[in-house]
């Protein structure tokens, strides 16, 4: 079966491709269209598709639309209500219905030749419990949960997948939904609401929880799998934040105090969840499962053997979900993802031509793994572009920015070099088999979905990436998975005895991770990064300026 996944009726429109039960490609419209989230998720944006993407896929493979026989749809508007009805304070959302009714025919136009009638709508959170139950590794009979804003009804799901089936147990019904209170939050202390979310997670490092008390009256587990989460008065709890304001200890804390009920009520559904199911592997998905905080203190204090979260956990995910589940359906067994890396490549010789169309002075040295570790050594920083880009929100060694952690000023530099926040953390990138003497947490950990205690010897000597508390966000390289990254690691180590490197996305603020050579060039070009690893070529910031004349070298 060749069946093409979609997601596009909230936000982070993006498509799969899944042939024969295996994922053959995964983008999120964002990195064709350069517009952060794709588009944002109102009403009125609820018809654009991932146009670009799809095709993507589908030239990837060497298909036309007639040649797909299924479409996965990620959104079901048969199970939907009105807003109204589900208490939600949308009074639009009918046109967001409408548009998901009609999407076979918007889908038609974005892929000449579509047969309409191969769409088939798949209900939303089943299309995440799928994206994470069925291309999970080594998972087998296990447990999923699913927690984000909202699907058709509902807010979670839990559920067991038994073969190649998953069995709904539990859904809560809106309007409680965790992740709608801490998008609320995330607009209340000044940040993009289903965007910035990450940022109060962030934030919440450096307050005390000391309005958990007053916040479980509006949120907290109902003992029955469900849970009780609306109607914040967030304004009681602190000012609001003017997004050009500085943050006060008090928004500190009520990040704090949120991020601390969020866990204590994920806990309580996962214990459930277990009850029920005496599994020993949890999958998560959804976009509360992109909260790397909750999902370390799951793994540590929940009942389930091992952790496993979908890397592209938001709903960019459900487009591969959708399609895996149709697949599963038809009886085509469902293979583990092998890794985030499912986008777009570039062979070297495209790489070079490129160059050489910018006019771009570059060399091709020996080993680039060798030249970026002189570099990262010599506290430079270095844009790395290499293999097919990421799929989900993480830079994870293939369109990334790499700095040398044993400075702790390149925490700064690196914050002003995106524009970022100074209170957002970098995270670090360890060789695997180096980890566990660093880092305590669940491991390996290749996609930097839990964040993990620094070792007390370790922390003054990779300060870049020690959070304020302690901690850090790391992604594990696996040589065998990895292996040119595997290479630069050992030639740093080599170099400076740090078996780390920072590791962040490979954008600035506001803008996605690069994508393309041209994303990587202009990257490159408007900050003060000093050296581009793009394919097996170096571009020198001194060389670049020079060829320009401008005389910014």
């Amino acid at each position: 079966m060749r069946i093409l996944g979609i997601n596009a009726l909230f936000h982070d429109p993006a498509a799969a491709l899944v042939i024969d039960g295996r994922t053959v490609a995964a983008a999120e419209e964002e990195r064709f269209s350069r517009r952060k989230h794709g588009k944002r998720p109102v009403p009125f944006s609820a018809w654009e598709l991932p146009e670009k993407a799809a095709a993507w896929c589908l030239r990837r493979a060497g298909l036309r639309p007639q040649d797909l026989d299924a479409v996965a749809y990620s959104y079901d508007p048969r199970l939907a209500r009105p807003a109204e009805a589900m208490g939600l304070d949308d009074p639009w959302d009918h046109l967001r219905q409408t548009y998901a009714r009609e999407a076979p025919g918007f889908l038609r136009a974005a892929l000449p030749g579509l047969d309409v009638g191969k769409v088939r709508f798949v209900p939303h959170h089943m299309a995440h419990a799928a994206s994470s139950a069925f291309a999970a590794p080594d998972a087998g009979d296990s447990s999923v949960l699913v927690l984000d804003g909202r699907g058709e009804r509902a807010s979670h799901l839990a559920a067991r997948r038994v073969g190649d089936r998953l069995e709904a147990l539990r859904a809560q019904e809106l309007p409680h939904s965790l992740g709608l209170v801490y998008e609320e939050l995330t607009d209340h202390l000044g940040f993009l609401r289903s965007s910035d979310e990450f940022k109060v997670m962030a934030l919440a490092s450096h307050g005390s929880p000391r309005m958990l008390a007053e916040l479980r009256r509006y949120v907290y587990p109902t003992g029955d799998g469900g849970f009780h989460a609306t109607g914040v008065p967030w304004h009681e709890f602190c000012p609001p934040r003017g997004a050009d304001e500085p943050w006060t200890q008090e928004h500190a804390d009520v990040a704090a105090s949120a991020q601390a009920v969020l866990e204590e009520t994920l806990l309580d559904l996962v214990r459930w969840l277990h009850g029920r199911t005496h599994h020993s592997v949890l999958t998560l998905a959804g976009g509360v499962a992109l909260n790397c905080v909750a999902n370390s203190r799951i793994a540590r204090e929940g009942p389930f053997s091992r952790v496993w979260v979908q890397p592209a956990a938001g709903d960019a995910g459900t487009a591969l979900g959708g399609a895996l589940l149709l697949a599963a359906g038809a009886g085509d067994a469902p293979e583990p993802m092998a890794g985030a890396d499912l986008g777009r490549d570039w062979s070297d010789a495209e790489l070079g031509a490129w160059l050489k169309t910018a006019a771009v002075p570059f060399e091709r040295p020996a080993d680039i793994a060798e030249t970026v570790a002189e570099a990262l050594a010599d506290n430079g920083i270095v844009a790395w572009f290499q293999g097919r880009s990421e799929y989900g929100p993480r830079a994870l060694g293939h369109r990334s920015l790499l700095a040398h952690p044993g400075h702790a000023g390149n925490l700064e530099r690196l914050n002003d070099v995106k524009g970022r926040e100074q209170f957002r953390p970098v995270a670090p990138m360890v060789l695997a088999d180096r980890a566990a003497e660093i880092f305590d947490g669940p491991l390996p950990s290749p996609y930097m979905l839990f964040v993990h205690d620094v070792a007390a010897s370790w922390r003054e000597r990779i300060p870049a990436v020690v959070h304020v508390d302690g901690t850090a966000r790391i992604q594990t390289v696996d040589p065998a998975q990895e292996p040119l990254v595997a290479r630069m690691l050992g030639a740093f180590e080599r170099r400076t005895g740090l078996p780390v490197v920072v590791n962040t996305s490979l954008n600035t603020a506001g803008r996605p991770m690069v994508d393309d050579p041209r994303d990587a060039l202009e990257c490159f070009g408007s900050s003060p990064v000093d050296l581009l690893a793009i394919g097996p070529y170096a571009v020198r910031r001194g060389d670049f300026f020079r060829a320009t004349g401008n005389g910014r070298a």
